[in-house]
């Protein structure tokens, strides 16, 4: 049997439109214009990059993503993925799958993301057991709040805006396109962060578009806040970039060929590691006689403090690797050097081209 379980080309096809609107975006009006340093047909104009597209999947065989996606998940480890305390996973790999393991917790992965198209297929447990949102429940989290719904809606009746491929809480699809359980089920999702002013305050919201199964189900929709139960909550500013994740619902779905596009600040990668890995690069760092470097913790967050005679200068830190970190407010870089146990000794501190050593003195 033929299936679209792939991206296929209608989702290709509405990521190239989408990227233009992204770019091109008024916050706060979800319009968009041409860019007006061009002219029409202009052929000067720089092309856009040539890739390879992928291919569609097969019910036993999952699809090729395109050249220039981020595999998470290809079927043998979960090594792009952890615990939502940076712990290691707990779902199993098999047969080429992830599979959730009831009260394991959430799984989310190590990179951060913002605007994106995300591939992601999946499947409903069988034999289908229970009813309502007790049966193939998961889901699909970007930026770890506004979720896709995952649930067996095949012949299986629940509340609109909590069935599968549901804005959950929000929007019900526009139809419902589920198979039945056991049958590798695809969402394509292009979605679009929510903006925020240097003081917190909401810019523009989120939006969502996703085909299930290659049907159009959300259309370009702007959430209210972040996703939730029983409950809408309004926007709370946020990074950027935060790492995608999987819901632990009780029920043992599957997961495979999971590829995802960033759309914009694509060059620079961020993650997000455990408390504990962060917390190995905390201290003070002697760059001379004048100048000291303080690294703090807060949450999953470092920050670097430097400290000059009778003044200060803080600076958020993000991870481009395990011991590699950036600035995003001014051209700086810190890379950790690291003893055996993995504690910092020291430091390169890189600024306006140049890189200066730090040990560690506390």
């Amino acid at each position: 049997m033929k299936t679209t379980s792939s991206f296929a080309s209608a989702a290709t096809v509405l990521a190239g439109a989408w990227l233009g609107t992204l770019t091109l975006l008024t916050p706060g009006t979800g319009l968009a214009e041409p860019d007006p340093s061009w002219k029409v047909h202009d052929w000067s104009r720089p092309r856009p990059p040539v890739i390879e597209p992928g291919t569609a999947s097969t019910p036993d065989q999952p699809g090729k993503p395109p050249s220039d996606a981020t595999v998470l998940f290809e079927g043998q480890d979960l090594s792009q993925w952890c615990s939502l305390d940076g712990s290691p996973p707990q779902w199993i790999v098999k047969d080429g799958c992830m599979e959730c393991v009831k009260d394991v917790g959430y799984i989310r992965t190590l990179q951060n993301f913002g605007d994106c198209q995300l591939h992601i297929e999946w499947a409903a447990p069988v034999p289908a057991r229970g009813e309502s949102q007790g049966r193939g429940n998961s889901g699909v989290f970007l930026m770890g709040r506004y979720e896709v719904q995952v649930l067996d809606c095949y012949q299986n009746m629940t509340y609109a805006d909590g069935q599968a491929s549901a804005v959950y809480g929000q929007y019900p699809p526009l139809v419902n396109a589920a198979r039945p359980p056991g049958q590798w089920q695809s969402y394509d999702i292009i979605f679009t962060r929510p903006h925020f002013d240097d003081k917190g305050a909401l810019l523009s919201a989120a939006r969502l578009t996703v085909l299930h199964n290659g049907v159009l189900v959300q259309n370009n929709v702007a959430l209210t806040g972040p996703t939730g139960w029983m409950k809408r909550e309004p926007y709370q500013a946020h990074s950027d970039k935060l790492p995608l994740s999987l819901q632990d619902h009780g029920n043992p779905v599957r997961y495979r060929n999971i590829w995802i596009r960033e759309l914009t600040d694509a060059a620079q990668k961020e993650f997000t590691f455990a408390r504990d890995l962060l917390d190995r690069y905390v201290g003070t760092f002697q760059v001379d006689e004048r100048m000291s470097i303080v690294v703090s913790r807060q949450d999953n967050q470092l920050t670097m403090r430097l400290v000059h005679p009778n003044r200060e200068h803080a600076y958020p830190l993000f991870a481009a690797s395990k011991t590699k970190f950036f600035a995003k407010s001014v051209d700086s870089q810190v890379i950790f050097q690291t003893n055996a146990q993995g504690a910092a000794e020291a430091l390169t501190f890189h600024i306006a081209g140049e890189n200066r050593p730090a040990r560690k003195i506390k």
